[in-house]
């Protein structure tokens, strides 16, 4: 069996477990936030591909009209390929810029404001699902969410059920060859969204995904390894190291009960 073909089974199988659980828990619908970018493009069709009612979320603060127009074709995409869509469009730029007005110009940290950008759409979502007796769905892969810790704690890190946090990005881009995901979002760099300007992902964590998941995977010696491998297991360690606390449940303080 060749990677292509595990891969279009495991589509079958996420599916089947989103669908499972959705109706194991008396609930009615899958909320899904499009960023214009491959995990959720991949993420929603998924939920797509059970039959039960998906609402497809665009929420642009600020942002990279190219990512906005690529999440709106991949909701059109949908559509027209799935009758249990429901597409949304909610401008929060607004709502954001309200946000940020209430506090002293002091609170002014660019990454604190990005990552409240986060929070914001993750309670956009969680509206929606409430109001539709549904769950909101992450879409977070295995170096985001158990490698490197890039996310917003309670923001795009704050979902129910997480279907393809145990992929790869390189299996994400293989599942969304096998789907048919949109061209324009299949050849896009990967970015977050959360930022005025146009940075990736590979800006921000100073790495490809690719080298990501080889450091993710090694368990050799350094000593076998060329300056340049070295450079890019200490950038992984570093950005692991860094947002560990992401990836481990909340302390808690255990009194003694004698």
């Amino acid at each position: 069996m060749d990677m292509n073909d595990k891969l279009t089974k495991i589509d079958k199988k996420i599916s089947k477990w989103l669908s499972d659980y959705l109706i194991d828990n008396h609930l009615n619908s899958f909320v899904i936030g499009i960023s214009g970018g491959i995990d959720s493009a991949v993420t929603s069709t998924l939920c797509a591909m059970t039959g039960h009612k998906t609402y497809v979320v665009v929420m642009p603060i600020h942002q990279n009209k190219n990512e906005t127009k690529r999440g709106i074709e991949h909701c059109v995409w949908l559509k027209e390929k799935y009758p249990n869509i429901e597409q949304i469009k909610i401008d929060l730029s607004e709502t954001f810029d309200q946000f940020k007005s209430v506090f002293p110009s002091a609170f002014n940290n660019k990454l604190a404001l990005a990552n409240s950008r986060a929070r914001i759409r993750m309670s956009s979502l969680y509206l929606i699902a409430g109001n539709n007796n549904g769950i909101v769905v992450g879409t977070g892969n295995k170096i985001e969410d158990f490698g490197v810790g890039f996310f917003t704690k309670y923001g795009d890190g704050g979902v129910d059920i997480s279907p393809i946090a145990d992929l790869m990005k390189s299996e994400v881009y293989s599942i969304g060859k096998s789907l048919g995901i949109v061209d324009s979002i299949m050849k896009a760099k990967p970015t977050d969204g959360l930022w005025d300007d146009e940075r990736t992902d590979e800006d921000q964590l100073g790495v490809s995904y690719d080298e990501l998941e080889w450091a993710m995977n090694y368990d050799g010696s350094k000593n076998d390894l060329t300056q340049e491998e070295k450079n890019i297991l200490t950038i992984y360690k570093t950005h692991r190291n860094k947002n560990l606390h992401k990836m481990k449940n909340i302390p808690i303080f255990k009194h003694d009960a004698k």
